[in-house]
């Protein structure tokens, strides 16, 4: 929520200044009422719209996904636990930022309340007629004047010269429905009363009311008269933020000084172009905001940005679509083939020519032949193509072509491939696993990658870092074409795992290269590293409660035939039902039960989280609990909690009862 207000502010800001410093002294008033209308609702907006093409996602069947590596003293389980629902537990304080929110929203509507209540008062105690499509109301011993609606207030001690000319401004309020702009600004500084630039856009778009108003009716009228109009009293005006007041003294001076500008000129328009790249940025903002994290390790390196060219975009969307799809038809497939031929130059004549704009312009396409037919009218418009387009273009075709590794057309760029783990014919082999098959090779390469890490990784970084809990670390790598672990990027918390987490990964031996068509070739790999911190204490806690562990093997819920559950959700019919019934009460057992006074105690801020880990066991006892956090009490207080589950009706295998394995996350909410 935070980080949403903020990004309103920010985008308002930005607006606000482009207004200030571009447009506000130009006469095209009608534009700067649409320009402050929209720019007020786009921020509102914005951070939920997220625009997937701007993220630069690299495809998961790219890389090879290796299992996590846990380092340090905690045991690890053979079964995954079940992931149970995550539990937020909230400090029940009397005071915090959300009951502010809402004092200061109600404070704001009762204002606004107020304000109307004093509207409908004058509405109802002066005489009022209809003049046309508007009701004049008569303001008894006043010389007010303003609009709300289709209601005009004029000041019963109005001489009749000012009175007329009030009334064709307030008649422009009316037609142009001003009142509307008004009201939508009252309402968002409700919502928004703690935002100031909410008031700011207000008193812009009220400005412009009278600008257009002004400019309205001294076109009937001339421009002399109607100054005098202005300045020849002070005339009373009730405070209400969402009326069109006439006369309102610190708007006069501005009033006039606009009604003498010159009319901006039409080529000035442009400016309010400024508008789109602006959206287009912050487009690019929020859809990046949240990208996975191991698509984002490490930075891009300034040749890389240097290499976006928008014919290298379209390759690469082309190249992407052909990973979705997997497979090419005839139509898409003919496409491919011109494109090579017009790589190559090979037979690059007049014939060629004419297939490709016959291509190009097929009317029934699909996305992959659209995309094919960008690509074309890229060259077409750039007239040739750089060393770095020709390379991109090399990497695709050489997939799509029927001897792409054997065609000496390729050889420059076979160095430089990196090939899919979902298509590559034979996958790098850690030295020592030759002899295995497929499978095995895969799993004796994670289980050497792993002992490698375990061996090699520096623990005592957690004494020197300060850490406590588990601390994830992803990394990416390459295996070359020689075999060597090159390309090794990380990405963690604090930057010291990062460079030893790249440290490590950079001593694995040399492995037996991946092969694709006969040729080695490069392979992408990512690897989670867990580093677990532990402590005695937690190593002691450990110790018993292992031992309280039924000599039992642990059952994936995949495998069960009925999942554990309270005995109130016996009645549930599937697995899914009873799970769900599981959570529920886990979920209402512990928010009941959690002491969340300790936060005062321990002087906490902000969200606690809390890791649980526990099993059923065969009669259904909770056993084996574990926890971690980053306070050892709220680890206490979690374990007390979970040991006060009631007894439940155990997991199911073939008719014998299994012990379960779970994990629960708990979020404290301070």
């Amino acid at each position: 929520m935070l980080h949403y207000i903020i990004q309103v502010v920010a985008f308002q800001l930005f607006f606000l200044i482009i207004y200030d410093l571009f447009l506000k002294k130009e006469t095209f008033f009608n534009w700067n009422r649409a320009y402050l209308l929209i720019t007020a609702i786009m921020p509102l907006i914005l951070p939920f719209i997220k625009v997937s093409s701007f993220k630069n996602i690299l495809s998961q069947d790219y890389i090879i996904n290796l299992p996590e590596i846990f380092i340090g003293s905690a045991s690890q389980h053979p079964v995954n636990p079940i992931p149970l629902e995550g539990i937020i537990l909230k400090q029940q304080s009397f005071w915090s930022w959300e009951l502010l929110f809402y004092l200061g929203t109600g404070i704001a509507t009762c204002i606004f309340i107020f304000k109307l209540i004093k509207l409908l008062k004058l509405l109802f105690k002066n005489p009022k007629y209809k003049y046309g499509n508007v009701f004049i109301v008569s303001v008894l011993k006043s010389d007010m004047a303003f609009s709300f609606f289709n209601y005009i207030f004029l000041g019963a001690q109005l001489n009749k010269t000012n009175r007329d000319t009030v009334l064709k401004h307030e008649m422009v309020h009316v037609k142009q429905k001003h009142t509307l702009d008004l009201l939508f600004f009252e309402l968002l500084r409700i919502a928004f009363w703690f935002n100031p630039l909410t008031y700011i856009y207000q008193n812009r778009i009220m400005s412009l009311h009278e600008y257009i108003a002004d400019a309205q009716v001294v076109k009937n009228q001339n421009k002399n008269q109607y100054y005098q109009n202005l300045l020849s009293q002070v005339f009373d005006t009730k405070n209400i933020s969402f009326i069109n007041p006439f006369f309102k003294q610190s708007l006069i001076k501005k009033r006039i000084i606009m009604l003498q500008k010159s009319k901006s000129k039409q080529v000035k328009l442009f400016k309010y172009a400024l508008l789109i790249p602006m959206l287009i940025a912050m487009l690019v903002y929020t859809s990046c905001m949240e990208t996975n994290p191991a698509t984002t390790i490490g930075d891009t390196s300034n040749e890389e940005i240097q290499q976006k060219t928008p014919l290298i975009t379209k390759v690469k969307a082309l190249k992407h679509q052909i990973e979705i799809q997997g497979d090419v038809n005839e139509a898409e497939e003919r496409g491919l083939k011109l494109l090579l031929d017009a790589v190559k130059g090979e037979g690059f004549n007049q014939a060629l020519v004419n297939d490709i704009q016959d291509y190009t312009t097929k009317g029934s396409q699909t996305d992959l032949t659209k995309k094919i037919a960008e690509v074309f009218e890229q060259i077409q418009v750039q007239g040739d193509i750089n060393e770095n387009e020709d390379l991109e273009i090399k990497k695709l075709l050489v997939f799509t072509s029927d001897n792409g590794f054997e065609d000496p057309f390729f050889a420059d760029i076979i160095k430089h491939l990196d090939v899919p783990f979902g298509i590559i014919d034979q996958v790098p082999v850690f030295p020592g696993c030759e002899d295995l098959t497929v499978e095995e090779q895969k799993k004796c390469m994670s289980k050497n990658i792993a002992m490698h890490i375990n061996k090699n990784f520096n623990t005592k970084l957690a004494d020197s870092l300060n850490l406590k809990g588990k601390q994830r670390i992803n990394v990416i790598f390459k295996i070359s074409i020689d075999g060597d672990v090159v390309d090794v990027r990380s990405r963690s918390e604090h930057p010291e795992l990062e460079k030893e987490a790249i440290r490590v990964v950079k001593t694995l031996p040399r492995f037996k290269p991946g092969e694709h068509k006969g040729k080695q070739v490069n392979v992408p790999y990512s690897l989670p590293i867990i580093f677990q911190v532990s402590d005695v204490q937690n190593k002691k806690e450990d110790t018993v409660l292992l031992n309280e562990v039924p000599l039992h093997k642990d059952v994936a819920i995949a495998h069960l035939d009925e999942v554990p559950n309270f005995e109130s959700c016996d009645n549930a019919l599937s697995n899914e039902e009873k799970k769900a019934c599981l959570d529920k009460g886990i979920t209402t057992h512990v928010s009941k039960h959690f002491n969340t006074k300790l936060a005062h105690k321990l002087g906490l801020n902000g969200k606690q989280r809390i890791h649980v880990i526990f099993k059923i066991d065969e009669h259904g006892r909770v056993i084996d609990i574990r926890s971690r956090a980053a306070h050892p009490e709220l680890e206490a207080e979690a374990i007390r909690v979970v040991k006060l589950l009631p007894k439940m009706i155990p997991g199911k295998v073939d008719g014998k009862q299994v012990v379960v394995p779970y994990s629960l996350p708990i979020i404290f909410q301070v």
